[in-house]
């Protein structure tokens, strides 16, 4: 019996480990105003850092009409296909446009 829940466990245990979302690979944008962004995937969600600073935004996905869109309710990123569009939520303040891969 002791061994049956030992395998049991360490089954649980495993499962649990696969079942971890494993961040995607940073990548590194600019935006025609000069911003450069880092930014990755991790589980529906966009961790993204502004031009190196230490601050770290996690932005939750939102509804889009097209492409994809994460906010935090302060920040915006709204992608679509390789390129995209950062701005202040508050305010629509545009922090870039024409974001992409560099």
């Amino acid at each position: 019996m002791r061994k049956q829940v030992s395998l049991w466990l360490s089954g649980a245990v495993l499962a649990g480990c696969a079942a971890t979302p494993q961040p995607g690979p940073w990548q590194h944008w600019q935006c025609d105003s000069g911003v450069e962004l880092h930014w990755r995937l991790v589980d529906e969600q966009a961790e993204l850092r502004l031009d190196g600073a230490q601050r770290l935004y996690r932005l939750a996905q939102q509804p889009a009409a097209s492409g994809a869109l994460y906010s935090d309710g302060e920040l915006a990123l709204h992608t679509k296909g390789e390129q995209g569009l950062l701005y202040w939520v508050a305010d629509d303040d545009l922090i870039g446009r024409d974001c992409k891969v560099q």
